[in-house]
């Protein structure tokens, strides 16, 4: 494929990266090396291949959802400076 100027443009302007000439030159070939290189996978046979999401094998290391008592409400609003109907109370930040 062949990467003109206005799509190094489009690109830059996408990123908020302002590019001199020879900065624009010099990711025109990278660009152009990296979608040849995709062409070349392009061609690989991958139907015996088994799509995956992860390189790696991975496991969920999360617990078990278990039902717990939690603490009583008057427990844990006798720490807080404020209170009003077993709800938290704070100082207004909007008017």
């Amino acid at each position: 494929m062949k990467i003109t100027d206005e799509i190094i443009d489009y690109v830059s302007s996408l990123a908020r990266l302002d590019l001199s000439g020879d900065e624009k030159a010099k990711i025109k070939g990278e660009i152009e090396k990296i979608i040849d290189y995709m062409d070349i996978l392009n061609t690989l046979d991958t139907a015996d291949v088994e799509p995956m999401s992860h390189v790696l094998p991975t496991t969920n290391i999360f617990r078990e959802d278990e039902v717990v008592a939690s603490l009583p409400r008057e427990e844990i609003l006798s720490n807080a400076p404020d209170s009003d109907e077993g709800a938290f109370r704070v100082p207004k930040t909007v008017e």
